[in-house]
């Protein structure tokens, strides 16, 4: 802590203060007159229309005419069977993710109602025509609402002139393996309806909001308001929608100029756009006129990018899990940021944020009533706390998007400095450390306590290469799985003198080993202990796959099932395991988990792929025997 300012912050090897920026929430609200077309989007006449749709599309299932379905052939079952699977869920998914997108702009909101009704159409048209039905393979994306940060992937995006006929024509010449077909015959005639009720619900709620009008957007006036306000800084604009990104920088362009950028899922190399956006962290040198000012994003710029040229985070759409804002703070919140702010701004009506609350309540009491999610730990929403964080959020609130302190001390981090206090000043130690041979031990006077009893700690690498820490009581019992616990009972001054070896020393020692060996031969040793990343990792992800399989195996991600099994067989790279740790103390969800891991094994940056490894043995490196001579 520096003595003069309270800042906190890091030495760098060089001698140089890294200092920690306060982030500081902003909330920036924008008025709402009576023409204003958000306040139509979030009447009460919307959210009811909206909550009266059935979806018939994402719940084909139910739709079934099991009579003729007993004659369908083994391949019309399997998929038949697969789509009453998957229905309910992808129903509640699909309602929230409309709900997401009005509340994002209201040009994505309204983009994704005139695609249903497209694609309502579609199906209109070969259930009219005794055509096959399209069957699209939807991304995992588009299961998690929290991640959804692309368009409508499941269909072209169309304009009013398209017919039903062309676009099915699209259908039927596009790439093979996106779709399956299937005969409407397999369907009652309630799809039918219901397709058309729902083109009629989706017409009534775009006659109630009109022709969408740039001039009364308030929303992107506040956001004009907001880039004049720092005409002169570098502003990194987050959206959920890559929708509502196009939209933004479509109006924004003429007001801005040439130094503007988007970055979403399609961007050809969203590096690229990170380093135009912030070249002096990425240690490049860019010609002024290619550098960008404002950067519009989704979250797909990965965490590993470099933009902390830029202490302004604005927050256009407000996700549905608030952790999500804590991390795009940290997109700026880097090593090397010079800012003693870092200034995020959140976007909330004028009438405050009982609006955002008094339209999540709705949706989660819909979604609640009519049952479509299946099980309760569906997590649509944040949780209980939701309301109170987004008030915190609109009274701006401190510490509202600092990062929750975790109990879990970076072990390394903490071995690290144990070693550093020690040798920093006494080389002649730091070589002694470094000569010593595996296998030494030592004992030191130690009372003990019925929780944390005598006994003996053991410092081993496993089959691995992993380091691990072991404590057993005197009867080969272990004490605790906390590796930090163990550091600290093993402390000791440099003048502590040692006591002699125990008897059982040796034969507690071998003992460790033995349990080791045991541990390593199984899944739970092999990932390591019950609170390693590792093992976390993987039990997180193949629950997710189990779930998958049961409830929707048409959407379970291409390699999740070799990551799992690359995870289960091979160690976790540094770099990753301190990726996923940082991930899970954010509140991932099980979708997002599996998109990060099977982007990092197809970058080669999850595991350690060693053919020898499993052929090794647990090594001992060192023991301390915990004894009470006295």
């Amino acid at each position: 802590t520096d003595p003069v300012t309270g800042r906190r912050f890091l030495t760098m090897r060089n001698g140089r203060r890294a200092y920690f920026p306060v982030r500081v929430p902003k909330t920036v609200t924008f008025s709402v007159t009576e023409d204003d077309p958000y306040r139509v989007l979030y009447s009460d006449d919307v959210v009811s229309l909206i909550n009266a749709l059935d979806l018939p599309r994402y719940g084909l299932g139910q739709y079934v005419h099991e009579a003729t379905a007993k004659k369908a052939s083994v391949d019309e079952k399997k998929l038949l069977e697969n789509l009453g699977r998957a229905g309910k869920r992808l129903m509640g998914f699909s309602r929230t993710n409309l709900f997401k997108r009005l509340e994002s702009s209201g040009m994505a909101f309204l983009q994704s109602l005139r695609r249903h009704i497209v694609r309502n159409e579609v199906f209109l048209y070969a259930i009219d025509n005794s055509l096959d039905l399209p069957i699209g393979t939807l991304d995992a994306v588009s299961l998690d609402p929290r991640e959804d940060d692309e368009r409508d992937a499941d269909a072209p995006d169309t304009n009013d002139g398209n017919s039903a006929r062309a676009i099915y024509e699209i259908y039927v010449n596009a790439d093979p393996t996106r779709f399956k077909w299937v005969s409407p015959n397999f369907f009652t005639p309630l799809l039918h309806k219901h397709l058309t009720d729902d083109v009629e619900r989706l017409r009534a709620v775009m006659r109630l909001a009109g022709e969408w009008s740039v001039e009364r957007d308030s929303k992107l006036s506040a956001l004009v308001a907001l880039l004049e306000q720092h005409a002169d800084e570098k502003v990194l604009i987050f959206s959920q929608f890559a929708d509502t990104v196009d939209y933004l920088v479509d109006q924004l362009t003429g007001f801005i100029g040439r130094d503007i950028g988007a970055a979403t899922g399609t961007a050809t190399n969203p590096t690229l756009l990170a380093q135009r956006f912030s070249p002096t962290s990425n240690n490049l040198s860019i010609p002024p006129e290619d550098e960008l000012r404002v950067l519009i994003a989704t979250d797909v710029l990965s965490e590993g990018q470099n933009l902390q040229d830029a202490a302004i985070v604005v927050n256009f759409d407000l996700p549905w899990a608030i952790v999500r804002l804590i991390q795009r703070a940290g997109r700026v919140d880097r090593i090397g940021q010079t800012a003693e702010r870092i200034l995020c701004y959140s976007f909330l009506p004028a009438d405050g944020v009982e609006q955002i609350i008094r339209l999540r309540r709705r949706v989660q009491d819909r979604l609640r009533q009519s049952g479509e999610v299946v099980g309760s730990d569906e997590r649509f929403f944040e949780d209980d706390a939701l309301e109170q964080q987004l008030k915190d959020l609109y009274t701006e609130k401190s510490g509202i998007l600092d990062i929750d302190v975790d109990n879990e001390v970076d072990l390394a981090s903490y071995a690290f400095q144990i070693w550093h206090n020690a040798t920093k000043d006494d080389p002649v130690l730091a070589k002694k450390i470094s000569d010593l041979p595996n296998n030494v031990y030592s004992a030191r006077q130690y009372t003990g306590s019925t929780q944390y009893p005598q006994g003996v700690l053991a410092y081993m690498k496993t089959a691995d290469g992993t380091d691990a820490l072991a404590w057993v009581d005197s009867h080969g019992e272990n004490v605790t799985q906390s590796q930090l616990t163990i550091l600290k009972v093993a402390e000791c001054s440099p003048s502590e003198p040692p006591i002699p070896r125990h008897e059982s020393h040796h034969a507690l020692v071998e003992h460790v080993v033995g349990l080791m060996i045991q541990e390593t031969a199984t899944t739970a040793g092999a990932l390591g202990r019950s609170r390693s990343i590792r093992r976390r990792v993987y039990e997180r992800l193949a629950g997710h796959f189990e779930y998958l399989k049961k409830t929707a195996p048409l959407f379970i991600p291409a390699d999740l099932e070799r990551t799992i099994d690359d995870i289960y067989r091979h160690p976790l790279r540094s770099t990753a395991t301190d990726t996923l740790s940082r991930q899970l103390r954010a509140g991932i969800e099980d979708a997002t988990l599996a998109e990060l891991v099977i982007a990092l094994r197809s970058d080669e940056r999850l595991s350690l792929i060693q053919e020898d490894i499993d052929q090794q043995e647990p090594m001992i490196l060192c023991t301390l025997g915990l004894y009470n001579t006295i």
